[in-house]
């Protein structure tokens, strides 16, 4: 495989406004395009925005979903990929002709649709339905698949989709600067945003913090390492309707180490480029080498049934638990 650079983007998006968030994700598309980038990334739901839907009716929430690929907004994608001949990865709600509503993830370049991804442990609204199946996809040469979110805290979708072929994972988030069990998390002050000209450093302490990217540090590099893939991680900056989040987008390669990271405030992005003789000389590559499936294959597949609780989602009526196979 030859080289390839890909950059990942960060950038606050606007509730519902697909016109203004896909006006940012054109505009970094084409600054990464000059830099020399053959694809970049953006974050869940970057085209639709994403807590807000957790208040929206089955109807709030067909309107704003669309077909894929018949849609608006997978049109726009593919006219920017081909004006900055570009591939592009960026997230939306679904919906099918009978009305099913999913959290999808999708590549496209300029001849259009090249993979669509749906989320399979989605929660943000009740309505969602689970995807069912990985996604793996070639680009450039490169074996590529996609893990929205929380898909990425259940390990053996990772390992999942590195058996499956995957050099590269693209790991699309909304997340961090949330409540959990976890000591020390919790939601960070807006108001630290809106002051952060002002105090850059108060906001950075908290971004930065156990409320953020210490946590993300304590589990995103080893998927990486323990599959010997390289990870292309986006998450948004700013307000996402009335929580703040982070940013933090980086690439990993397949030895764990962080390769490139936005650090700024701003929409931005950073880009590396990836090599294919990391995805060999990898511990990753050599564990998955000597894995004994005889002794475990049982164990891993026996039956269980799926149950997911968001601790942030504290009112009653939002706390959400999704079964697998189940409405």
């Amino acid at each position: 495989m030859e080289k390839i650079k890909i950059s990942t983007a960060q950038f606050e998006h606007k509730s519902g406004d697909k016109s203004y968030n896909l006006s940012i994700i054109e505009k970094l598309a084409g600054k990464a395009a000059k830099e020399g980038a053959q694809v970049i990334a953006f974050h869940e739901c970057s085209i639709t925005g994403y807590t807000f839907a957790r208040k929206l009716s089955k109807g709030q929430m067909l309107d704003l979903a669309e077909i894929i690929p018949g849609g608006e907004s997978i049109v726009k994608l593919k006219e920017i990929a081909e004006k900055f001949n570009i591939t592009i990865l960026a997230g939306l709600f679904e919906k099918d002709i009978e009305g099913n509503l999913f959290k999808a993830y999708v590549c496209v370049d300029k001849h259009g649709l090249v993979s669509k991804y749906r989320k399979l442990h989605p929660f943000i609204n009740p309505y969602l339905t689970p995807g069912n199946e990985y996604c793996v996809f070639e680009l450039h040469g490169w074996k590529c698949g996609i893990l929205i979110c929380y898909d990425n805290n259940i390990i053996e979708n990772v390992r999942a989709t590195a058996l499956l072929g995957a050099d590269i994972i693209f790991m699309p988030h909304v997340t961090m600067c949330t409540p959990s069990t976890r000591p020390g998390a919790g939601f960070v002050d807006a108001k630290l945003w809106e002051n952060r000209e002002t105090d850059p450093t108060s906001l950075r302490l908290e971004f930065d913090g156990v409320k953020g990217r210490d946590w993300l540090m304590k589990w995103l590099p080893a998927r990486a390492y323990d599959n010997g893939v390289y990870v292309v991680f986006s998450n948004p900056i700013g307000m996402d309707d009335d929580q703040l989040k982070n940013g933090c987008s980086m690439i990993i390669d397949p030895f764990g180490d962080i390769l490139a990271e936005c650090r700024s405030f701003d929409d931005s992005f950073t880009s590396a480029v990836f090599n294919s003789e990391k995805l060999v000389r990898a511990g990753g590559y050599r564990y998955r080498k000597a894995r004994r499936p005889e002794l475990y294959r049982a164990i891993i597949g026996q039956e269980h049934q799926s149950d997911q609780h968001v601790i942030w989602l504290n009112d009653k009526k939002e706390q959400l638990r999704f079964h697998i196979g189940e409405d």
